[in-house]
């Protein structure tokens, strides 16, 4: 492991991680539960840095079903998602605690907003400057490099950390 960067915490059998434990990844993802033979065996959950989790049963290190909890609570659901889709757009603080006045928009489901650094944009795990290509995490930690096609999505979808004024506007006769 110590050339993956990764830990693992807890029973061993014969040389290998079998029974109950923690296994970190360098990534700050933490899976806890059951092993078998070095791989995810039985019941265990999947803890992510951004604070969402995945329960699941696994076999041979294959999650067979699970469910995914995003950070607020909210849980996935396969059938009859109702988060986000086509006809309701609300974010999911707005369906438990209802919209905003007029004029006050929410621009995320966190509330309030993170604020983004200058010239960067939010692109959901972390912020990314389009002028070294890098994403870091919420906390400035490296994530990854963006490829090109990564770059013009987050470019042409992805909130920005400047305001940009669009639209008409009055120019004094000179």
């Amino acid at each position: 492991m110590q050339y993956t960067g990764s830990d693992y915490n807890g029973d061993y059998t014969n040389g290998r991680m079998e029974g109950k434990g923690i296994y970190d990844f360098p990534t700050n993802t933490r899976y806890e539960g059951e092993m078998k033979d070095g791989m995810f065996h039985g019941k265990g959950t999947l803890y992510f840095p951004n604070g969402s989790k995945y329960e699941a049963s696994w076999e041979d290190g294959m999650a067979l079903e699970g469910k995914y909890t995003f950070a607020d609570g909210l849980q996935y659901e396969e059938e009859n998602w109702e988060y986000c889709d086509g006809y309701d757009r609300r974010f999911y603080t707005e369906i438990c605690k209802g919209l905003k006045p007029a004029g006050r928009s929410q621009l995320t489901n966190k509330v309030p907003p993170l604020v983004i650094p200058e010239g960067c944009y939010d692109c959901g795990d972390g912020f990314y400057d389009p002028n070294s290509r890098v994403v870091v995490d919420y906390k400035m930690k490296f994530l990854r490099n963006a490829d090109d096609d990564e770059h013009d999505w987050i470019v042409k979808t992805c909130r920005k950390g400047w305001d940009e004024y669009v639209g008409f506007t009055h120019k004094p006769a000179a």
